[in-house]
């Protein structure tokens, strides 16, 4: 109650400025059932994110509040076991990962920590532990296809290995010759078309989504054919077919995974699609519907 108090001695003009989290409303509604679903959650989930940089308390914090509010969209506690990538490399998945209802591998840059990222996508896929990858998380997804499903056991990316004889994982185009850093990645906002009953297709409702993006390699189109053959579904594309954004696993419970950044995008109330649907996968439970407050991912980023 105390909560509900201070809310609605709020300012008038901060509310009203606040209501586009709310589809527009104005009244606390909204924001109380949040806070309820918070407070009262109506069981819990353990999320394994297996990260790099694990031992820095913010390097993964939107990761983190992305998980809170997938929660939040199923009226669940979400419990976050941190897993250093390293160790995972050194004990195995089923060590770390063992009794962690999904696992979730983040973006990140160089090649320390690679090999335990691949590892525990690994664990996930051949334990069908409901997986999501980001960024980052989608290359190792790809690296660990190619090394263990389609027999490439030198299978890598040109980041972390530049005589690899099979670079799934490769520097875009017009990323070649490029020698200076920095602010010369795919930054932004970018379209991407969502395959026809694709799981990505599913969660999002949509046929187009734009996703802010942040980094410099993509998957090699080269494996395209093979990958599809294997299972490995490419279910988003750039609209000019010619860059692979997301990777499904159509014979799995829940194993997906994007080249792009979805937790920039959400919000307590307007939890990201593919956060609150990877929860519900975690829980065993379906997909929530979207919040009346979930911004249209049909529109360009900078448009909303």
């Amino acid at each position: 109650m105390r909560i509900a108090v201070l809310y609605r001695k709020l300012d008038p003009r901060f509310k009203k400025n606040f209501a586009h989290d709310t589809a527009g409303r104005e009244d606390d509604s909204y924001h109380l059932s949040i806070v309820d679903a918070l407070k009262n959650p109506s069981s819990e989930v353990e999320i394994a994110v297996v990260g790099k940089y694990i031992g820095l308390q913010d390097a993964y914090k939107s990761i983190y509040e992305a998980l809170t509010h997938g929660g939040i969209a199923n009226r669940s506690r979400v419990k976050v076991r941190r897993v250093d990538a390293d160790e995972v490399a050194k004990q195995g998945g089923a060590a770390l990962l063992a009794g962690a209802n999904g696992v979730l591998v983040p973006g990140g840059f160089g090649a320390r920590g690679v090999e335990g990222k691949i590892e525990a996508v690994r664990w996930a896929r051949e334990t069908k532990t409901p997986f999501l990858g980001i960024c980052l998380g989608l290359q190792c997804a790809a690296i660990e296809f190619a090394r263990n499903a389609c027999g490439r056991a030198k299978a890598n990316s040109l980041e972390f290995d530049e005589r690899t004889p099979d670079p799934v994982i490769a520097l875009m185009e017009g990323q070649r010759n490029v020698t200076a850093k920095g602010g010369t990645m795919r930054l932004g906002s970018y379209p991407c078309r969502l395959r026809p009953g694709s799981l990505a297709r599913r969660i999002y409702g949509v046929e187009t989504v734009h996703e802010r993006h942040r980094h410099r390699f993509e998957f090699h189109n080269g494996y395209r054919e093979e990958f599809e053959a294997k299972g490995f579904a490419l279910s988003g594309l750039s609209p000019d077919g010619r860059l692979v954004e997301m990777l499904e696993l159509p014979a799995h419970p829940f194993f997906i995974a994007c080249q792009f950044h979805p937790e920039f995008q959400s919000r307590p109330a307007a939890p990201h699609p593919l956060f609150s649907s990877f929860v519900a996968a975690s829980l065993g439970v379906p997909f929530p519907a979207p919040s009346p407050a979930s911004p249209s991912f049909a529109a360009p980023a900078s448009a909303r």
